[in-house]
């Protein structure tokens, strides 16, 4: 663990955190870890009941993942939910390149219409469904997607020549309910080519769970890349959490959710993920191999969950006060946003609830940096790219 921590610079210099909750429209809620618990299976009315349950506890956002093999679309998903939620903003995952960039920048101005500026977009840069791609292609296809969207919800015009893309448009149709440049751009990536565009285009950079030290140099590595292009970003962390009244207890709850633990059933849950190829999962592997006989690779950060589920691949464990230590110790470095989850998810949102959510400087980030606006939103005015 960091013995000294001096906070990297970031976008929001107030020491918050937005909490956010998860909602896995791509079908892994469980109450065991590597069980398919098909009580709990992807469908619209369970993960519309984990949203309003985020919803009505004081979540911020919520994530809603992508998957091609398993679960529901994304897009489809967050437009017939959005009637059913009040406060909270939907994150949605957007991997770049399944959709045409004018119809996808249309296609999330009247999400966000919908859901008056409570939307998110959470840039997914990974391979199309079924294809093995050159990682190039995929880094330019990302920015040059962005871009796009950033021209269509600013300017009166899509005026774009790029390698893949070329338009010359009207962008009347689609300009969002959010007008200081649009929905704000969550994005995750280990690679350099992955870190070069958040750096360029995004928001924040979302991390997985790692050591300090080793997050702390990956947040110094991000700022340095975003200085180069004049900016500054915030970073988030997506991480699991099992908190209970005594450390004791959170320990016994580790344990249960290994009760039906088989490492070849896990192997192939896991290996469905379409990012348990990534830099990402490989580094939280390396990760795994320094931790202790129950997991713990620091205190309080266990690693197991990794051996079922690629991507997302830690969880805090802990009492109240230890969990929230730990939390304070990574805004201490820099980081703003908090995805969360846990096993299984209405349930625990609930007990987190309970415990640590008031304690916590809950603020969101569209709303801290006026992406909504207070008043019915007008035509803007021409504007450059936004970088």
């Amino acid at each position: 663990m960091l013995n000294q921590i001096v906070a990297v610079p970031v976008r929001t210099q107030q020491r918050v955190a937005e909490i956010s909750w998860f909602d896995d429209i791509i079908g892994g809620d469980t109450e065991y870890l590597g069980v398919l618990d098909h009580s709990r299976r992807s469908n619209f009315e369970h993960c519309k009941h984990i949203a309003q349950t985020a919803d009505r506890l004081g979540y911020r956002k919520i994530l809603l993942p992508t998957a091609y093999t398993v679960g529901q679309e994304v897009l489809t998903f967050a437009a017939g939910v959005a009637p059913f939620t009040n406060n909270i903003n939907l994150i949605t995952a957007i991997r770049t390149g399944e959709y045409h960039p004018p119809m996808l920048a249309r296609s999330l101005a009247a999400l966000d219409h919908m859901l008056e500026g409570r939307l998110t977009i959470n840039i997914i840069n990974s391979d199309l469904p079924g294809l093995r791609e050159d990682p190039e292609l995929r880094y330019l296809r990302c920015a040059e997607n962005i871009e796009i969207l950033k021209q269509a919800w600013t300017q009166d015009e899509i005026d774009f020549k790029g390698e893949l893309y070329r338009f010359k448009m009207a962008a009347d149709p689609v300009k969002p309910y959010q007008q200081n440049g649009g929905p704000l751009l969550y994005f995750g990536g280990t690679s350099d080519g992955a870190r070069e565009i958040c750096a360029q285009y995004c928001d924040t950079f979302l991390m997985w769970p790692e050591t300090e030290e080793a997050m702390y140099e990956t947040m110094q590595d991000m700022s340095r890349r975003a200085a180069k292009y004049g900016r500054t970003i915030d970073f988030g962390l997506r991480i699991h959490v099992v908190v209970r009244e005594t450390e004791d207890e959170a320990r016994m709850q580790i344990r249960k959710l290994l009760k039906h633990f088989n490492e070849q059933r896990a192997a192939e849950i896991r290996a469905r993920g379409e990012d348990s190829r990534s830099l990402g999962v490989v580094r939280q592997d390396e990760m795994r191999k320094h931790a202790d006989a129950e997991g713990f690779v620091e205190p309080h950060l266990w690693t197991t969950i990794g051996k079922v589920f690629s991507g997302c691949g830690g969880g805090l464990v802990g009492d109240p006060d230890q969990i929230v230590h730990k939390l304070n110790r990574y805004m201490d470095m820099g980081i703003r946003a908090f995805i969360l989850s846990g096993f299984p998810l209405i349930e625990e949102a609930e007990i987190f609830a309970k415990y640590i959510l008031h304690r916590l400087p809950n603020v969101s980030l569209s709303e801290l940096h006026n992406r909504v606006p207070k008043t019915t939103p007008v035509t803007p005015l021409t504007t450059a790219i936004l970088t």
